[in-house]
């Protein structure tokens, strides 16, 4: 066993031993998965240092267990406006496949007006009162493919640019950079990308390599550049800790760093062939921890402001095994929202720091 600070834990370690706040009350039991959200809530009650097994995990790698679906799931999975978005969701998906097949192929240039206009119906077919976020989140049983996340991607891309009072003319491109942020994934072998387990260094090389074959795919197409700068540059970060080129601040293109915030929403949000999907309240704290570092500061804060209010009226589990429903959630406390639990109680989390959202279910 090693005892560590609170700045060195990392979620995935095993805790060895109960956590007690400096008063003396439990807050984490011995053999929890440490969870971003469980060192924030840890760093609440200054929790000085935690004792861990030698053996860390991922807990991304553990299956959920098999519980029955809330009732605001139910409901949006069997009206009728899910079902037609489902329907043209995975419509669209196939079409955007064979048209990025025929581009690869060398038979056809990137249709990038049909592209769009096949993605901008999938907001015409949801103007009913469940957002395109919930309507997402129910799509998660679908194929984890390069595909479905770059709808995805684009669907969310657009969503911050509309957050961000763009114009319809920028929010098309935006649109566009993140429906091809990944086309460059087409050449990466399917051993790497479907591989079950963590890559090792040299698949990782490998991987990294997408973002160059991305820009040199479209680099002769007629398109914006901002479409191609995506591709090149969604996994630079604004610390200058991100690749290809180690890019730092405002020598990002502004689009490709919303696109990168998107990207690792979604793939974070989603089940992987290696790992299950994470709690999106997880994401969030991990934005939290080192997103105004890691992402432009301008749209971190905007996304991070809006996606939260999009899980109001979710049904959610608690640390403590209790279930409710989101009924309000504070803009200066993101991770502390007001639940109103299964019996009527309602628990102020900013109020309740020893419980926190666990899952949204």
């Amino acid at each position: 066993m090693v005892t560590y600070p609170l700045n060195e834990l990392q979620p995935g370690m095993i805790v060895a031993a109960d956590v007690f706040t400096p008063r003396g009350q439990l807050i984490v039991l011995r053999g929890s998965i440490l969870s971003q959200q469980m060192i924030q809530h840890m760093k609440y009650y200054h929790v000085p240092s935690v004792t861990i097994l030698p053996n860390e995990i991922d807990p991304m790698s553990f299956e959920k267990a098999d519980r029955s679906e809330p009732t605001y799931a139910k409901r949006i999975r069997q009206s009728e406006s899910f079902k037609e978005f489902r329907e043209h969701y995975t419509q669209s998906a196939s079409i955007f496949q064979e048209q990025l097949s025929r581009f690869v192929a060398g038979d056809a240039h990137l249709d990038t007006s049909a592209l769009l206009q096949d993605t901008l119906e999938l907001f015409d077919h949801n103007r009913a009162s469940f957002s395109l976020l919930d309507m997402l989140h129910n799509m998660r049983d679908l194929d984890d493919s390069t595909y479905v996340h770059s709808i995805n991607v684009a669907v969310i891309s657009r969503l911050i640019g509309m957050w961000s009072d763009l114009d319809e003319a920028n929010l098309d491109v935006l649109t566009l950079c993140g429906l091809l942020h990944d086309v460059g994934k087409v050449q990466i072998p399917d051993e790497i990308l479907e591989k079950p387990d963590r890559l090792t260094p040299e698949e990782y090389e490998i991987m990294k390599t997408h973002t160059v074959l991305g820009y040199r795919m479209m680099e002769r197409e007629r398109i914006d550049k901002r479409i191609k700068n995506a591709a090149l540059m969604h996994h630079e970060r604004f610390d200058g800790k991100g690749y290809p080129f180690g890019l730092t601040g405002d020598r990002i293109d502004t689009f490709a760093s919303i696109v990168a915030i998107a990207d690792v929403y979604d793939a974070l949000t989603s089940d992987r062939c290696y790992r299950s999907a994470v709690c999106p309240f997880e994401v969030i704290a991990l934005f939290e921890s080192n997103g105004l570092t890691e992402y432009n500061p301008k749209f971190i804060l905007t996304f991070l402001e809006h996606i939260a209010q999009t899980y109001v009226g979710n049904s959610v589990r608690l640390s403590d095994g209790s279930q409710g429903k989101i009924s309000m959630i504070d803009t200066k406390k993101l991770l502390r929202p007001l639940i109103q639990l299964e019996s009527g109680e309602f628990v102020d989390l900013s109020k309740r720091l020893d419980l926190y959202v666990e899952e949204i279910i």
